[in-house]
């Protein structure tokens, strides 16, 4: 398994900033110089249905402070994504990574980011800045799935 890069070093735990919820990344084919960018989110929110004990404990609790009104039917939990394992969304690559060649591959974070739609925007950032659709070493072929390298061909 490839482990992410953060400023030159290998990532730890404790370089991720405490209220990041995601990072924007490069993963580069060594070989050929083909990169990728895109965006990870580091957590999942799910809302998940409450079950019956749990929701008794919650009524009892309430009752003991004296709180009144309906009882929460659902509860929002985190959970950590698959982002240290994970080799991007392109097609190639990820043939490339079945095939065997993991090790041809460098995986850098660019950036990291606190909020969902900065996460949105500072992939866009990055992509412009690195003229994704122009680049024929880029493996990216569209933008926010409506920008396409293919309509910019003439």
């Amino acid at each position: 398994m490839i482990k992410w890069l953060w400023e030159g070093n290998h990532i730890k735990d404790a370089d991720i900033p405490e209220n990041a919820v995601g990072f924007i990344y490069m993963i580069q084919h060594i070989p050929t110089g083909k990169y990728y960018i895109g965006k990870k989110s580091l957590y999942s929110i799910r809302n998940l249905k409450i079950g019956k004990r749990e929701l008794q404990r919650i009524k009892e609790e309430r009752k003991l402070e004296g709180i009144r009104g309906s009882l929460p039917k659902k509860k929002q939990v985190k959970k950590e994504s698959d982002w240290r394992d994970y080799m991007s969304s392109n097609q190639w690559i990820k043939e490339q990574v079945s095939e065997g060649n993991e090790l041809d591959f460098k995986k850098k974070i660019l950036q990291f980011c606190n909020s969902t739609k900065a996460l949105t925007y500072y992939e866009l950032h990055w992509q412009f800045k690195y003229n994704v659709l122009a680049d024929e070493n880029s493996l990216n072929d569209n933008l926010l799935g409506k920008f396409f390298r293919k309509d910019l061909e003439s």
